[in-house]
């Protein structure tokens, strides 16, 4: 009977360590592991810290295909500090962003999407002055700085 609880004592000890390494690995793979990457644009109109352990910067981003049309939500989440500052800078202006999408993370404990935004840069609005070079007598083209 004591060889018994010893063997059942060592198949505990061993399947949880098999269930530590496999959720470890899972967990690893799922973070390093790019499903997808790709840019949106938009206006970004909701941008917030949340979390109960781990602190992410969650937005939606609103992207409008044609002036009047209802927009598409885009739902993100910021990891990166410095990022979150330049989107926060940039609220109500239109922007781009590179995100890398993470399949099969486990719940909202390293955000609430699985889309990560690695980059981000502000477009030009078509409202603003045309650049220097066209004081120059060079004409710049349609939307470009």
């Amino acid at each position: 009977m004591e060889a018994f609880k010893r063997f059942l004592g060592k198949l505990a000890a061993w399947s949880l360590a098999i269930v530590t390494i496999v959720t470890a690995g899972w967990l690893w793979v799922s973070l390093k592991y790019v499903y997808s990457s790709g840019e949106r644009a938009g206006y970004v109109q909701k941008f917030s810290r949340k979390g109960w352990i781990i602190k992410t910067w969650e937005g939606d981003l609103a992207m409008v295909n044609l002036p009047g049309a209802m927009s598409e939500r885009f739902a993100f989440t910021v990891r990166n500090e410095e990022i979150a500052k330049q989107i926060s800078e940039s609220m109500g202006q239109r922007v781009v962003i590179k995100y890398d999408q993470h399949r099969f993370l486990p719940g909202t404990t390293f955000g609430e999407t699985e889309y990560f935004v690695v980059s981000v840069r502000r477009e030009p609005n078509e409202n603003d002055p045309a650049p220097a070079r066209a004081a120059e007598g060079v004409a710049a083209p349609k939307g470009s700085i």
